[in-house]
């Protein structure tokens, strides 16, 4: 929080110091009078009973905290340079089974699942008897982590204001992830402004910095050797009975050889007002993966390969229910998917002016892509106008999909199979979302906060519900302010 405080004044100051020294250039109709500042706050937390680390089921309770200050320059009349730097952190049951182990302190009480070779944890892992399970967080290192992310965008406008040109950097950092992007956009208005145009291109160049689930990562630190060495040195394996094996050999599992994953992006929009009360635009995207796509520490169990667990035997007559709490199944393999992804969302937008107090907005897309996913979205707003300052929008989105080509349930997949997963976002699903919104507006800025005027504060409330039984709630609030 310290750090944001510190952005945040480093930044005012220097909106502060482009305004002042723009003060003498002769008069022209602004793109943006006075600088602006955005503060934004969100919380979002979840559940549900297919969790991709866990191979398709146990616990996806995740609750997330994003926080982003949004700063806009007017660097004079045509030029505007905005700064948006984000903090996300977040606890995820789901993840926290990377090394579902530490549940009870069997690597360590709780270090990074990768110190987990050492022979001094695997002697107080048999020590204690180690156990987990898919329906609990464990308390690992990878239970919680944070984002960081900043990123600026330049735009140029005409002295006419018919276009608009921009290009953007941004940059963002994880635990295991770490992404850098850049792009551009074209924005032209004709038809006395009645009709617009964009295009708009953006690459990203990511990185993976691989953690696998623990019992792969022994596997790959020390080969077929590994049930006598490292974490799993004393610690029994069972099979499917509860007897203690050393027939547990994931055999099918290799380190992935590509660590960067590629996105590029061309965008295409059409506006068109077509009558005093209706406003139009089209839209369509052409989005390109390449390299790792698939996301490293989640498992795989195979339909065509005999169970072994780690944990308490009594357990594994109930492993894929929540009665289970003592017993976690090792893993087959890790997920693998194509490394590359082609993508395409074709959309429109319809707004329709009712009366001076509600507006409806309207948007439909369909999407298509190459890994065998069709999906529709509908959505409705309609902002309804309380008083000069107050606004209310409630608002409804629905959303359905078939399934990845490489996608099955839990224990459905076959050894035999080139790529698979059981990541229930690429599964076929519906989903509802509802919301309801408030906006209050001041144009003139009356309440301040030293050189601050307070423009408008946004607070918004969804509830989101999909048919395999994942539902979430999202809270945002935002604070727009005027630099005077």
């Amino acid at each position: 929080m310290k750090n944001i405080i510190t952005v945040t004044i480093l930044l005012v100051s220097y909106v502060t110091f482009a305004q002042k020294k723009d003060a003498t250039e002769p008069f022209k109709k602004r793109i943006l009078e006075n600088g602006e500042v955005d503060f934004l706050l969100s919380y979002y937390n979840q559940d549900g009973t297919h969790s991709p680390v866990s191979g398709g089921i146990g616990s996806e309770k995740l609750t997330d905290i994003a926080s982003n200050i949004v700063v806009a320059v007017p660097l004079n009349a045509d030029d505007v340079l905005t700064f948006d730097v984000g903090v996300s952190s977040y606890t995820s049951a789901s993840s926290s089974n990377i090394n579902p182990f530490n549940a009870t302190g069997a690597s360590g009480g709780g270090d990074d699942e990768y110190d987990d070779d050492k022979n001094t944890l695997g002697k107080a892992a048999a020590a204690i008897n180690p156990y987990g399970t898919p329906w609990q967080a464990s308390s690992g290192a990878s239970k919680s982590d944070q984002l960081a992310s900043v990123s600026a965008n330049y735009s140029h406008s005409s002295d006419s204001r018919n276009t608009l040109w921009s290009a953007d950097v941004s940059f963002s950092n994880e635990y295991d992830y770490t992404s850098v992007g850049f792009g551009g956009g074209l924005t032209k208005l004709f038809n006395q402004k009645n009709t617009e145009f964009s295009v708009k291109g953006n690459v990203y160049l990511d990185q993976w910095r691989p953690i696998y689930p623990t019992e792969l990562h022994e596997f790959e630190l020390h080969g077929t050797n590994f049930q006598n060495s490292g974490f799993f040195s004393g610690v029994p394996i069972l099979d499917q009975n509860g007897v203690q094996s050393f027939a547990y050999l994931p055999s099918a599992f290799t380190p992935y050889s590509i660590v960067n994953r590629n996105s590029y992006s061309a965008s295409i929009s059409f506006s068109q007002i077509l009558t005093k009360k209706i406003q139009m635009s089209i839209f369509m995207d052409l989005l390109k993966q390449e390299g790792l796509l698939g996301t490293p520490y989640q498992r795989i169990y195979f339909a065509d390969k005999a169970n072994f667990y780690i944990g308490q035997p009594q357990y594994i007559t109930t492993y894929d229910t929540s009665k289970n709490t003592g017993v976690y199944q090792l893993a087959d393999d890790k997920e693998r998917l194509p490394s590359s992804r082609f993508k395409v969302p074709i959309g429109v937008r319809f707004n329709f002016y009712i009366n001076e107090y509600v507006v409806a907005r309207t948007y439909y897309r369909y999407y298509q892509d190459n890994w065998g996913i069709q999906a529709h979205t509908a959505s409705i707003e309609l902002p309804v106008k309380l008083s000069q300052y107050i606004t209310v929008y409630p608002m409804y989105r629905y959303y359905s999909q078939t399934a990845s080509d490489y996608f099955a349930p839990y224990e459905q997949h076959f050894s035999t199979e080139k790529y698979y997963t059981s990541d229930y976002d690429l599964s076929m699903f519906t989903s509802n979302q509802y919301g309801l919104g408030f906006t209050y507006t001041d144009i003139f800025t009356r309440a301040k906060i030293f050189v601050l005027g307070l423009k408008s504060i946004d607070l918004r409330m969804n509830h989101y519900q999909r048919s395999d039984g994942l539902s979430a709630n999202i809270a945002s609030f935002g604070f727009k302010f005027e630099v005077e």
